[in-house]
């Protein structure tokens, strides 16, 4: 395991304020206050770095890919007009694989994604 600069440092905690899932980009204008000499490509490497780890989670899907802070896996809602991604904190149940079918038998799988996906409360008062 990598150890935690203070660049790394600066880049979880920037993350940690966000409940919005944010992209890199996103992410790099929030770090520049606190690091103003620090690159894109310094956030990018290190976010995929962190991922890798288990530190956090990268969520991939339509458009950029966005980061969270919490890297246990737990359901998301995605709006499909904006964009918007959040956590969803209600009891979700997750589909699960028969690990002893012969399909799961040639295979090892390592994790999965729940998203749910629809209009945001922004979007869906737009079409009220």
């Amino acid at each position: 395991m990598e150890r935690m600069t203070n660049q790394r440092r600066v880049i979880l905690k920037e993350l940690q304020k966000h409940v919005d899932h944010p992209t890199a980009d996103e992410l790099y204008m929030d770090v520049l206050k606190e690091l103003p000499k620090v690159s894109l490509g310094t956030i990018y490497r290190n976010l995929e770095q962190m991922s890798g780890q288990g530190i956090i989670l990268k969520i991939e899907g339509a458009g950029q890919k966005r980061f969270d802070p919490n890297p246990l896996p737990h359901p998301h809602f995605r709006c499909t007009n904006c964009g918007a991604l959040e956590d969803i904190h209600e009891e979700v149940r997750t589909p699960s694989i028969d690990i002893s079918s012969e399909w799961a038998s040639h295979r090892v799988v390592t994790g999965a994604v729940v998203e749910f996906y629809g209009l945001c409360p922004k979007c869906s008062d737009k079409y009220k």
